[in-house]
């Protein structure tokens, strides 16, 4: 039996931010999110920093964490608002902050830019929650990955993470795998955007990855029950 193959259901499910960032959410939804990550023991719900309260007292006792994104989905706003929104989230009950890095300030060079911003979110959240860096890696080069990453990981970032969901590509096994050798094996490694079932959430674990961002989270779980999952 192969490294992928050994993953069971269950340990994918422990790696799972069960994701839900529409726009058109409604509570309902959230709260819908929060039952399916209680029943299939999810690692977190990942939502916009407007349900994080609701997830939040929706999950309280439970041990699952609570997601949101700060700098949504582009990067491009100021470390200043980045800082208030990390701060506003956390006080409402987030437990996991993913950031996206300021990607044109690495498109222009300026990687002392991108380290101040994330070790400013970071200071933030120091002790109160883990900071994941969203690299937006479809539009990153190879060496702009890797620099990325080490610039995450030289600014005390949790983990790096390859994508929105909202820009061009997802996660891919490649650059799993590039970030993991890149980042060592301490930090984490997210992989979202486009893990859609068992099959490839066991190969961008066995890639490197150690947590899965999807929106796909309860479709999994059921697909997991002829595998001897729930």
């Amino acid at each position: 039996m192969n490294q992928e193959m050994r993953i069971t259901p269950e340990e994918i499910f422990g790696k799972i931010d069960h994701t839900l960032l529409k726009p058109d959410t409604a509570r309902a939804d959230i709260v819908r999110l929060c039952e399916e990550a209680k029943t299939y023991g999810f690692a977190t719900v990942c939502v916009n920093p407007y349900w994080v309260r609701l997830a939040a007292e929706q999950l309280s006792g439970t041990g699952i964490g609570v997601t949101t994104v700060i700098g949504f989905p582009l990067g491009a706003s100021t470390t200043f608002v980045k800082i208030a929104e990390a701060r506003d989230a956390i006080a409402s009950g987030a437990t996991e902050i993913d950031m996206v890095m300021n990607i044109g300030a690495l498109k222009s060079g300026d990687a002392d830019a991108v380290k101040r911003d994330i070790e400013s979110v970071v200071l933030a959240c120091r002790g109160r929650a883990i900071v994941k860096v969203i690299l937006e890696t479809g539009l990153l080069t190879d060496d702009e990955k890797i620099e990325a990453c080490r610039i995450s990981k030289a600014a005390g970032a949790d983990y790096v993470k390859t994508s929105t969901g909202f820009g061009p590509g997802g996660a891919t096994v490649e650059d799993i795998a590039l970030m993991r050798r890149t980042v060592g094996p301490k930090m984490g490694v997210k992989a979202s955007g486009g893990v859609r079932d068992l099959e490839t959430a066991r190969r961008m674990i066995a890639a490197g990855a150690s947590r899965i961002g999807t929106s796909s989270g309860a479709l999994m779980a059921m697909s997991g029950k002829g595998e001897g999952g729930y």
